[in-house]
């Protein structure tokens, strides 16, 4: 019997010795050819060396048309240089060959465009099918070609990479064997292959095509976190691969639950639309994500896809320039500040603040200012006009004002735009009430002193700064200040808000900040109140070109196309294509705002209503079909979790049947083994427990620890956490959404299913951070069992 087990190991151990010599061998064969690919990017960062210095040589020449074309060809050359100087982890990894297609047609990457075999590429003997591989395909980060044009490396977007992805045993298409290369700067670290043709025999160059390993996908969903996400290019699945290379027109909508990939699909997505159709998103595309967490967590991804530059990542609270969120509101104060209600609010508010009265004191009685007065410190407006035109002192009182700006607000245009009217109404009543407009006949002579009266009356300081204090130009700011008093906004929002309401919503905007549901209101007001136009200013001579004798050639130096560029990136306010992550937290408000800067774009927006943390849905999605309008839509839904093993997905299932019942959960694709742990605070140590679990957490895991608590223990638990790393973050419920970590804490389950109407779904998004470990925390509140498990969580 000992003979026949050694016998059984010696032969294992040749097999073994075997496999691994055959695995040396192809991670060989894969270092070669990435060598080559190296030396070839080599060659082109010379060429565009040479580029770079050459167009300096053309600055040289001192002509308008050379400086022009030297700052393109320095653009163009430093932008290639920039993507050909970034080496990545796995700048090549992925691999398919082929068998013989039906055509001998060639794309421009080189590569066959046949997606089916021809009929003659399997030979059938007997019960054996046989077939030569007829091409092989690199799959990289950027596509490269050798120096005759053959292809060393597809670009991951390019069709011919496609199979790679969409490939499966059950429709392999061309596809034989789909191998991905691990490799770390210039080194391969290892190969792992998947045959989609299992049932036959393939040769590549006289010799059977081998297959290395499996579970390519499992290795890489098993890596560590980080507190940067990194693409997903080397793993993308089938049901993946469809939403990123999806047709661009009109709206795409995705669908998927926790862990399906949506917010790594979005970013993927927005680089092969630059990769299909450069020229048509040269408008830019814009990523909105929900938090700024969210924001950089995901901001390194597109860099590392060789795209950046034509995509702004920005979050919800950071969309209107020159405002930044940095608070969060009370869900009660959330809910009706991102509600549409406050649209009217906001309407009557922008109008009320130009017929605000002095608090304290007597109504102001005089057009000039009190001396060092700023129009803008003024609360309220003038109460009379008073002006001297020829030779006779003319004045308009409060009643003749009060209807001159009832007129002049009956007009549609943003407020902002109705003060050009206002003065007009102002200067037509002082003309009446001066008796000239009937000293001529001769319709010439009239109006040439009816234009004379108007040059006169608005060059006067009196007249000026009257019009300054009673139409003054409003800014959003100006306007969510007044709506901090109470009695002023429960004035505005009469049969709009309740009382309660309006007390909760002017107390939140006295606060030095603001919030995310703030910034929307900024953005609607900057619509209602409108920006009054400008006087261009003349561009001031450039010192060099005076120097150098080319302002007779040049009047004003032309901004290059670099500088261009910058400064549509930082003017623009419309994109070509909107990208919404995490669509199914906006409010209405934000989706208004979010609307404005793709009026003409094409969409796609991912989300899932399971996750949702906004109370009212239905208003929500209304506000999303006024946003995105008429545009037909094509869905897709993402129906795997690739993030949580099966364990933690089955406890989380038991909220998500809670909070929507009936919704299926996403499927998870592994098993860890390790179930869910739980653990109960003794006494009142909370800080204690959370602190212990973390550093147990840390021990056991090489990536990262994310502690998530109710919103309103942010900032205690940070300071629980202070002495524990980098590598343990504390986080509110509300800042969970779309990160994952190695291992999860949840603390007290309860509390957060009470923050708000939403709660069980924004319990659910904290149950689903994890990628393999999880560890639920309970309070009294929680109502824990003998086991430790609250009562949230039980069967």
């Amino acid at each position: 019997m000992a003979a026949q087990e050694a016998a059984v190991e010696s032969v294992g151990s040749a097999v073994e010795s075997q496999v691994d010599s055959v695995r040396d061998q192809e991670i060989g064969i894969e270092q070669d050819h990435l060598d080559r690919v190296y030396r070839r990017l080599e060659e082109k960062i010379h060429e565009a060396e040479f580029l770079m210095h050459d167009a300096a040589q053309r600055g040289q020449v001192g002509t308008p048309g050379a400086l022009a074309e030297r700052d393109a060809q320095v653009f163009r050359a430093g932008i290639h240089l920039n993507r050909l100087n970034s080496e990545f982890e796995d700048f090549l990894f992925g691999r398919i060959d082929l068998l013989l297609g039906k055509d001998g047609k060639k794309g421009p990457d080189g590569a066959y465009t046949s997606i089916d075999p021809a009929d003659d590429a399997i030979r059938t003997e007997g019960t054996h099918s046989e077939a030569d591989i007829a091409e092989t395909l690199h799959i990289g980060r950027i596509g490269v070609l050798d120096e005759d044009y053959a292809p060393l490396v597809i670009d991951w977007r390019a069709p011919a990479a496609a199979p790679f992805y969409r490939s499966t045993p059950v429709d392999p298409g061309r596809v034989v064997r789909r191998r991905v290369i691990r490799s770390k700067g210039r080194k391969v670290l290892g190969v792992e292959d998947d045959l989609m043709r299992p049932e036959l025999r393939a040769f590549l160059g006289g010799a059977e095509l081998p297959v290395i390993g499996d579970g390519a996908l499992m290795a890489a969903l098993g890596q560590a976190r980080s507190h940067t996400m990194r693409d997903i290019v080397a793993s993308i699945q089938a049901e993946q691969d469809l939403v990123i290379r999806a047709p661009a027109a009109s709206v795409t909508y995705v669908e998927g639950g926790p862990g399906t990939g949506k917010t790594a699909v979005a970013l993927h997505r927005a680089a092969y639309l630059l990769y299909q159709d450069r020229r048509r998103y040269a408008g830019g595309i814009l990523i909105v994500s929900p938090t700024p967490l969210l924001v950089a967590y995901t901001e390194g991804v597109l860099p590392s896809l060789g795209e950046e530059g034509q995509v702004a990542i920005r979050a919800v609270g950071s969309l209107v320039d020159g405002a930044e969120a940095t608070l969060y509101d009370e869900p009660s104060v959330a809910r009706v500040k991102g509600s549409s209600r406050m649209l009217k609010v906001l309407r009557k508010a922008a109008r009320g603040v130009l017929e605000g009265t002095r608090p304290g004191g007597p109504p102001r009685q005089e057009g000039q200012l009190a001396f060092g007065e700023e129009p803008q410190a003024a609360a309220g407006p003038p109460t009379r006009l008073r002006v001297v035109a020829f030779g006779r002192r003319l004045e308009l009182e409060y009643d003749a004002l009060q209807r001159i700006r009832n007129n002049a607000l009956g007009g549609t245009s943003p407020v902002n735009h109705l003060r050009p009217r206002a003065r007009r109404l102002l200067l037509d009543a002082l003309w009446s009430q001066s008796g000239a407009a009937g000293r001529h006949t001769d319709p010439e002579l009239a109006a040439e002193l009816r234009s004379s009266f108007d040059e006169d009356i608005t060059s006067e300081d009196p007249f000026i700064e009257f019009l300054d204090a009673w139409w003054p130009e409003l800014t959003p700011r100006r306007v969510l200040e007044a709506m901090a008093d109470e009695k002023r906004l429960g004035r505005w929002a009469r049969r709009v808000l309740n009382p309660g309401e309006v007390r909760r919503v002017a107390r939140s905007l006295k606060r030095a900040g603001l919030s995310v549901h703030d910034v929307a209101m900024l953005d609607e007001l900057q619509m209602i109140l409108g920006t009054p136009a400008r006087p261009k200013k003349k561009r001031e001579l450039d010192p060099l070109d005076q120097l150098t004798g080319l302002e007779e050639l040049m009047p004003t130096r032309e901004e290059t196309q670099r500088e261009r560029a910058e400064r549509l990136a930082q003017e623009r306010v419309e994109y070509a294509h909107v990208i919404v992550d995490e669509a199914q937290d906006l409010t209405p408000m934000q989706w208004r705002m979010v609307g404005r800067r793709g009026r003409t774009a094409t969409w796609t927006v991912v989300g899932d209503p399971a996750q949702s943390s906004w109370s009212d849905p239905d208003e929500a999605a209304a506000a999303r079909d006024e946003a995105l309008g008429t545009r037909p839509r094509r869905r897709f839904e993402l129906t795997v979790n690739y993030r949580n093993p099966s364990e933690i997905a089955e406890l989380a299932a038991k909220v998500l049947a809670l909070a929507m019942p009936g919704s299926p959960s996403p499927k998870a694709v592994r098993s860890t083994g390790i179930e869910p742990r739980f653990a109960v605070v003794r006494g009142r140590d909370l800080a204690g427990t959370v602190r212990a679990e973390a550093q147990r957490l840390l021990d056991q895991v090489d990536g990262t620890v994310g502690v998530v608590v109710a919103m309103r223990r942010r900032g205690e638990a940070a300071r629980w956490l202070a002495e524990l790393g980098e590598r343990v973050v504390a986080l509110g419920s509300l800042e969970a959404k779309g990160l994952e970590y190695d291992a999860t804490v949840v603390v007290s389950p309860a509390e957060i299913a009470d923050e708000s109407p939403a709660g069980l779904r924004v319990l659910y998004v904290a149950l689903t951070r994890a990628t393999q470990q999880l560890t639920v925390i309970s309070t009294d509140r929680d109502d824990p069992d003998g086991a430790g498990v609250p009562d949230l969580l039980r069967d």
